[in-house]
């Protein structure tokens, strides 16, 4: 006799289990949320844990203090990266070793491993199509990494480079003479790691972002990077070509040559680094939002998306205005808004969150600070 039952239908799935995957799940817990999972393509933090060796987190760490900040790098009230590693930039397998405490402590309901498909809305609810199963929820939050996956389109000879985010660590890149192509915080870091080595290198960027004004580093060098640009070996070992658009790369029997739309053609001996960016994994879902001007989801108040109810965005792809949530700080700070619109819809009273309006965190719109805490 076959089983009738109808199969487990979740309150809420979260794709992805970095910072804002775990921060969320976090904040689903104190609005009182407990049918939940966290699916993870690999496991807890993995793609801050395939970072260079040698790269550390440009946003400094210190411990949650009296006057109600929070470490700039946590993504629960209450837990500290600074605290906890005693460190004030940490490496990428640092904090992946910190988000899996968080998790651990939660006891978030984590399912590694799971690579989603596709995501489709039949009626009220949610398939969520894995390589093994298909899982049904009421509610989805894409919480996927956006710097897991580097780009490989852009110019013709892309193929010929290594993207940054594959190398393990500076120290072993053999070779000199290297030509980085993208002068934002990869490019520079990888310069200055590459300097440390003793090795010269020569940075191209299609602007000249370490002449930018401001003070947002989702739109300028960090002052982590300044500072270590203006260190000795970086003066002496690196030199900073602005204004130069790759156009092609092509080799030949020597090695490499750099093509530039203004006429420089930089040969180097050893494959170019491109630090050019990622294809964020927003690529899966992308039907299932209306997007902007500039190519990023449209999202109402709550971050959901506008054409399919239930489906929720956090992370570095969350876009109010001209407003960027692009580093941990920023974007932390719309975990409780999430959290409370789906909690409210399901009749909860997500009273744990208001803790959270205490530490200077959204909980229900883009009033705070006309959408940019902290900025």
């Amino acid at each position: 006799m076959t089983s009738s039952a109808e199969p487990k239908v979740f309150d809420v799935i979260v794709v992805g289990a970095g910072a804002a995957g775990i921060g969320v799940a976090v904040a689903l817990q104190d609005a009182g949320v407990e049918n939940f999972m966290v699916l993870e393509r690999f496991t807890v933090g993995a793609a801050f844990a395939l970072w260079p060796e040698e790269t550390r987190f440009i946003t400094p760490s210190f411990p949650t203090n009296s006057i109600g900040m929070l470490d700039l790098n946590s993504v629960a009230i209450g837990v500290s990266p600074a605290f906890g590693l005693e460190v004030e930039h940490p490496t990428g397998k640092e904090y992946a070793f910190h988000l899996n405490a968080i998790a651990a402590f939660r006891e978030l309901p984590i399912q590694p491993n799971t690579t989603v498909l596709r995501v489709t809305k039949v009626g009220d609810v949610f398939l969520i199509d894995t390589e093994d199963e298909t899982i049904r929820a009421r509610h989805v939050i894409w919480a996927a990494g956006e710097f897991l996956y580097p780009t490989t389109g852009g110019f013709p000879g892309i193929e010929l480079c290594r993207h940054t985010a594959t190398v393990r660590r500076y120290a072993e890149l053999e070779g000199d003479n290297f030509v980085i192509i993208g002068g934002y915080e990869s490019g520079i870091d990888a310069a200055f790691h590459l300097a440390h080595q003793g090795k010269r290198c020569r940075v191209l960027d299609k602007a000249s972002p370490w002449e930018s004004g401001g003070s947002d580093p989702s739109i300028v060098l960090s002052t982590y990077s300044f500072e270590r640009m203006r260190t000795l070996v970086f003066k002496e070992r690196v030199d900073l070509l602005p204004n130069a658009a790759v156009t092609s790369v092509t080799q030949d029997g020597t090695g490499f040559s750099v093509h530039t739309a203004d006429g420089q053609n930089l040969h180097t001996p050893v494959p170019p680094l491109f630090a050019g960016g990622f294809d964020g994994s927003l690529r899966l879902v992308s039907d299932l939002f209306e997007h902007r001007e500039d190519g990023f989801p449209l999202l109402n108040d709550q971050d959901e998306s506008t054409i399919v109810p239930g489906l929720f965005l956090c992370g570095p792809a969350v876009r109010h205005d001209d407003h960027i949530f692009c580093f941990i700080y920023k974007y932390r700070q719309r975990f409780a808004v999430v959290a409370k619109a789906i909690a409210t819809s399901m009749g909860l009273p997500a009273e744990g969150l208001e803790t959270y309006r205490q530490w200077g965190m959204y909980l229900d719109d883009l009033s705070c600070c006309g959408g940019d805490c902290f900025c």
